[in-house]
Order: structure tokens, then sequence, then C-alpha cells
């Protein structure tokens, strides 16, 4: 008997489910799915509510709970954990006046869940904003088939070299655009501030990038382009991964460079607090790596080599230009005396709230170990 393939959204009809999208919705409910980051710092899990209006803001959608035991969140025993709403977002799947939801995630006794660090990022966000920090992240990823290969790839070989893939076109050079072009479409439906698209080094890799964002806007818009691009993958039947290095040998990795500012750097004569900022970040370099991903520095070892565009994960280094160094600055910025910095440790799998609140500690309130 021949294997059948794991079940997959690629293995219903999307025809038929059309079919009862179609149907009228009934102008006094609303559907509002809950989103929130499991007990893994990396997965995401939804669930859907009916409610009877159209919620506009966060604050409009009532607290929920949902089963903890079941996302790595807590015991059996004692399982029930809530669901805060933060942010709202149009929904794109559903359309109309349905919203996603994504929230906090709290204990019984009104504590955060371990893998919930918007709650300190919100802080430090309240303590800095007078200096208007701005982030934009590189959200960098690869695309698989069911079986775990890479997407597009020969089954019993490799692709040609790195070379051709980068900013690619062309049925030889780029796999999976039409993935890409719906998350980008539905992304702009809802809201996100996504700011463009491409293919990256290794085939079957592509990129987002989201921002410029003002402090908390940066973690929250990322997790919802992150929700709405594992929802595109499974109407596709593909799988997004995260890992920053799944494919061994002569490939790149995949990193979440964090691209930042404050007022002061964006202004005339900026790149003098930039300088600035650059020996505060060294001083805490293996802090800002345990950070920067859900490992505390152990997935993102197997990216950050020294090689394929990466710094040493043991080595902090700055440059104009260098996408070799831990932190670049762009050589416009360089040229102009004003504008960002880029910091190119982040792995794909980060929590953004994670480390755009490193960012603000470091730079601007002086926090040290």
């Amino acid at each position: 008997m021949a294997a059948t393939l794991p079940y997959s959204g690629s293995n219903t009809n999307k025809k038929v489910l059309a079919r009862y999208l179609d149907i009228p919705q009934p102008s006094d409910v609303v559907q509002v799915e809950y989103v929130w980051i499991d007990g893994t710092g990396v997965g995401i899990r939804s669930k859907c509510k009916t409610m009877d209006f159209e919620p506009m803001a966060p604050k409009d959608c009532p607290i929920w709970n949902f089963d903890g035991s079941s996302t790595g969140q807590s015991d059996g025993s004692n399982s029930d954990m809530y669901l805060h709403p933060v942010a709202l977002f149009p929904d794109p799947f559903r359309k109309g006046k349905n919203k996603l939801c994504l929230c906090e995630v709290y204990k019984y006794d009104k504590t955060p869940a371990e893998t919930n660090h918007r709650h300190t990022c919100v802080d430090a966000m309240e303590k800095t904003k007078a200096d208007r920090p701005w982030f934009g992240i590189e959200q960098e990823y690869i695309l698989l088939d069911n079986d775990g290969h890479p997407y597009g790839w020969p089954k019993n070989g490799y692709p040609g070299p790195q070379g051709p893939y980068y900013c690619g076109v062309g049925a030889n050079k780029v796999y999976g655009r039409d993935i890409v072009e719906a998350h980008y479409r539905a992304c702009l439906y809802a809201g996100v501030k996504i700011a463009g698209c491409n293919a990256e080094v290794m085939p079957a890799q592509w990129e987002y990038q989201v921002g410029p964002c003002e402090g908390i806007e940066m973690g929250d818009h990322l997790w919802i382009a992150r929700y709405i691009m594992d929802r595109v993958s499974e109407d596709f039947g593909v799988i997004v991964t995260l890992d920053p290095k799944p494919i061994t040998g002569n490939w790149n990795g995949s990193g979440a460079h964090c691209n930042y500012s404050t007022l002061a750097m964006r202004e005339k004569g900026g790149l003098r607090f930039i300088e600035e900022a650059i020996p505060k970040l060294e001083k805490r370099h293996m802090t800002h790596i345990r950070g920067y991903d859900p490992t505390e520095g152990a997935d993102n070892s197997r990216r950050l080599t020294g090689l394929h565009e990466t710094a040493h994960i043991n080595d902090f280094s700055a440059g104009v230009a260098n996408r070799g160094a831990s932190i670049r600055i762009p050589r416009q910025v360089a040229a102009d005396g004003q504008g960002y910095l880029e910091d190119r440790r982040p792995s794909s799998n980060c929590d953004p709230y994670r480390v755009t609140e490193l960012i603000v500690r470091t730079t601007v309130l002086n926090e040290s170990d």
C-alpha cells in the first residue's frame, strides 16, 4: 500500500471553504481571534470568540482563559491561564468587522507567564518614551515542505551554491513567491507596518521587514506578522521555520536584524549618539546574546559563527557597512551624519519584546550587569 502524506491544510479544497465563507455574516456578531505566545517562547496559539459588537480597542475585548497545560504554560492540576488583550488588528482571513486580538498571558495569581516578556518591555518603553525609540526588524525565515525539506529543493540533492538567489527572479532562483505575496497583502490589510520583502541568500529563504515602529508597537506588529505568516503558509500546505540554522553546511542562517534609533540619533549630528551607544552595547554583549534567542544563545550559536555574514557569537564588533559585524552603521548614515544602527545579532526566532527592551535599557537607561 502506498504511504499517505501527513494531513495538512493543502489536503482540503479551498473552493469548498469559500462556499461557506460566502454565507453572509450576521450584522450583530463579530469573530475575534485571540492570539498569544505559548510556552516555547516561539510558538503562536489562537482561538476564536464570538462577540456581539465590533471592538475598536483592546480594552473592548474581555479577558479570556485557556488550558495552559496544553501549551507548556501550566500544570494540569492548575491549568487555567488568562489572556489579556493588548493590541487589535483587522482580520485578513475573515475580513469584514472581524479582528485579530494579540494578548499577554497571565497566571491565576495575576503574575505574567514566563514567556510574557511584553509586560517588562512596556515598562522600558514608558521610561524611554521621551527619546522616541524607533525599531525596524528584518524577519528572515525559511520555507519547508511537509517532510521538513526546504521548499523547492531537489529531494535527492542540493540546489546550486548561494549567489543567484538573493533578491532573485525566476523559477530556478526563487521558491515560494506566492506565499510571500499572500503574506504581504494580508499584513497590509491587517494594518501591520510591513515595510518590504525580498528573497534571501539561501534558496527557499525569504525576509520581510516590519517598521519603523515606536516603542512597544514593534513587538506587537512583528508577532502578528508572524501569526499571519503561519496562517498563510497553512493554506498553502507549507511550513515556515524560524530556526536560525536549519540547514547545516555552506548555507546562510536566519536572523532578525534590528534597526534602531532614538530621536537624537535621527536628528542632525545624530551620528555622535549612535557612536556613543556602541560601547554600551559592547559592555553588555553576552547579556544581549542570552536575550536574543529563546534558548539563551544556544540556537544563535549555530548561526553566529563568524561566517555567512555574521560576527562570532563570543566577539563584539562594529563597523560602517560591515555585514560581518555585530553592529553595522549603514554607509548612508555615516555619510549623512545621522540615522540609525543595525544590531545584527538577534536570531530569527527571537522575541522582539526582549530584543527591543534590552536595546533601550542598555543605550538609553544605561543599565549594566
